[in-house]
């Protein structure tokens, strides 16, 4: 049959253009997973009930017939939705946004056109034996390679192209010379990119470049808890619990009185500052009631007069200061004495 002219002029056109075939990966390699599990369904539920045939001997054939089908039917999958049904022609179909959704529901169909005659006459396709199979197999295709993933992601990404009617996924630009091509392909937001963080070997579409450097447990980052250090995301929550030094910690002297929480660095600041009130506590436990709290508190100034304060502020938990306490009794003692000798003059 003979072209009309303008038929010609846009073959002509399109014969110029040189497309930019750029895609969203993690959508191509989100319907390539859905590959195989479809696969398995439409082997599992064609041979149910045959004692000649088994998953696994008609899986080869299958394939090629649903790439087949899903080519073919990607290609007119938007339009069968637009176009009204003739029984109600006002009505027009929601079109599912998410491609991955649209690719599984023509998977779905082809499985149901492949189905065995006791397949569907019974309760096979709601029965939980019926996934266990499809699972089984998807298994044993798994352990033979019998469909590797970028094989499948080869197949997806043209599927991909055809169902993204909004051009969410795929680059649609056209350019009149390939040098214009080659310029775009620098800049081109679904460009295939990599993450620069050391130790990651994430890929991705540039588009999504912002987005992952969000979320990279190897992105170093400045500390959470505002320390000097910077943490690899995945290490951060680890660095924060355990060996971070502003991360809170409770007092020393937390079960006998002091219930301070403060940064680990600012541990001996603390035990500086609040000497008189960890000794008082101290005291409290270790004469229990054999002292009046007026006679402990005066004890406490004795020792500060005997400049041992800044000493025993160097204890950092409850018994090394009490020890410390004890070790010193002889010289609060000795001034215990001179000041009842000046009372006394």
């Amino acid at each position: 049959m003979e072209l009309q002219a303008s038929e010609i002029a846009a073959v002509k056109d399109e014969d110029a253009s040189f497309h930019c075939q750029n895609s969203d990966g993690e959508i191509v390699h989100k319907i390539a997973q859905l590959l195989l599990p479809g696969l398995a369904a439409a082997c599992v539920d064609n041979t149910t009930g045959d004692p000649f045939k088994t998953p696994a001997s008609v899986a080869v054939g299958l394939r090629k017939e649903m790439v087949d089908y899903l080519n073919a039917r990607s290609e007119t999958f938007v339009a069968e939705f637009v176009v009204p049904d003739d029984s109600e022609p006002d009505s027009i179909q929601e079109i599912p946004e998410d491609p991955a959704e649209i690719v599984s529901i023509i998977m779905d169909d082809f499985a149901a056109s492949k189905r065995s005659l006791l397949g569907r006459l019974s309760s096979w396709l709601l029965s939980e034996s019926r996934e266990d199979k499809i699972d089984d197999f998807v298994q044993e295709m798994e352990a033979k390679g019998l469909w590797m993933i970028d094989r499948r992601e080869a197949i997806s990404e043209p599927l991909l192209r055809n169902v993204d009617f909004k051009n969410a996924y795929t680059c649609s630009m056209k350019f009149p010379t390939e040098e214009e091509l080659d310029e775009h392909k620098q800049r081109c937001g679904f460009r295939p990119a990599s993450c620069t963080n050391d130790g990651c070997k994430t890929k991705f579409c540039a588009i999504h470049s912002e987005k992952h450097d969000e979320v990279c447990p190897f992105k170093v980052l400045p500390c959470e808890q505002k320390c000097e250090q910077r943490i690899v995301r995945r290490e951060m929550d680890r660095h924060c619990i355990t060996v971070c030094p502003m991360r809170l910690v409770n007092c020393p002297f937390y079960q006998i009185g002091c219930h301070s929480t403060f940064p680990l660095r600012t541990l001996e600041n603390h035990c500086s500052e609040f000497i008189h009130s960890h000794l008082l506590y101290v005291l409290q436990v270790v004469h229990k009631d054999e002292a009046s709290i007026d006679e402990l508190k005066e004890r406490v100034q004795l020792m500060e007069k005997a400049e041992l304060l800044e000493e025993l502020s160097q204890a950092r938990d409850v018994r090394s200061l009490a020890l410390a306490v004890k070790e010193h009794a002889a010289r609060i003692r000795t001034l215990e004495e001179k000041i009842d000798k000046v009372s006394l003059t």
